[in-house]
């Protein structure tokens, strides 16, 4: 397979597990080259996500490095097969790492994450998601504004379109204070969360001021579950991008600070409520 410039994270993410499971067997990259018939250069280039790995070559590893387990064997099968996207469309006009998002959330059997400050992406309205782009530093152009608001509004097919997948949202009470676009855009959007809160798949829980302190508080965390427990990834948003991380010892610590966060929230009446009386003082 040819090389690529500028790898997906989920190819990305691709090559690691191979790298996990070559060293976990205690397989040198020279013998997995012989194994696979290929140079020793090329593995390491697949293991990067450079190149591609046929789905034969990578059973051969997975067999010969005694994975067993079959439901995590064909998840990286479907990994390695070349695949596209609705967000293809917006490759070489908007970053990657927005694509990556995108792409991970496509493949979510499950989602869930802790927003302190902002609304969750994929729960925002268009007016506050684009006060939100207008206040990047340095300044976005109109026509990237416009660009990121259509990438964002795709995204929530995850959770309206066919096959959407259950999404649980631990919102801080500081978001739902938050006037990003004026008071009547902060109402509708409050409107808006009270809807999505109904839906069979949507769980909004809030955790108020008065709950005080509780792990992860400033970050913007989404546990995105894969097919399989190991192939979940944890993205951790920043001004400067998300981050993706799937080490074991990540995943364990970001799904115990989310269970502990999700068993602080209010329940889901009370949470519907707390919204209520916020939009009502607006």
């Amino acid at each position: 397979m040819p090389p690529r410039t500028a790898p997906t994270e989920r190819q990305k993410r691709l090559g690691n597990e191979l790298r996990r499971i070559r060293t976990a067997a205690g397989m040198s990259a020279e013998f997995a080259a012989g194994l696979l018939g290929v140079d020793r250069g090329k593995i390491s280039n697949i293991e990067s996500g450079v190149r591609g790995i046929s789905t034969d070559r990578l059973r051969t590893l997975a067999c010969n490095c005694d994975v067993t387990d079959e439901t995590y064997i064909e998840a990286l099968v479907e990994m390695a097969q070349a695949s596209t996207g609705w967000w293809e469309r917006y490759r070489g006009i908007l970053p990657q790492a927005l694509l990556d998002i995108a792409e991970t959330e496509s493949n979510a059997v499950r989602m869930r994450g802790a927003n302190t400050v902002h609304m969750p992406g994929i729960l925002q309205t268009s007016e506050q998601a684009m006060a939100i782009f207008r206040a990047a530093v340095p300044a976005l152009p109109e026509h990237e504004v416009a660009l990121r608001l259509a990438l964002r509004a795709e995204r929530q097919q995850v959770i309206t379109g066919d096959g959407a997948v259950p999404y649980v949202a631990v919102i801080h009470e500081a978001a739902l204070r938050m006037q990003f676009g004026g008071t009547d855009a902060a109402r509708a959007q409050l409107e808006y969360l009270l809807e999505v809160s109904e839906w069979e798949n949507v769980t909004v829980l809030i955790l108020p001021f008065t709950h005080g302190a509780f792990p992860g508080a400033g970050q913007t965390v989404v546990h995105i579950e894969g097919p399989v427990p190991q192939l979940d990834t944890v993205q951790v948003d920043s001004s400067h991008g998300p981050t993706f991380l799937h080490a074991e010892g990540q995943l364990a610590k970001y799904r115990a600070q989310l269970d502990l966060l999700e068993s602080l929230a209010l329940p889901p009446e009370q949470s519907h409520d707390f919204i209520c009386q916020i939009a009502q003082q607006l």
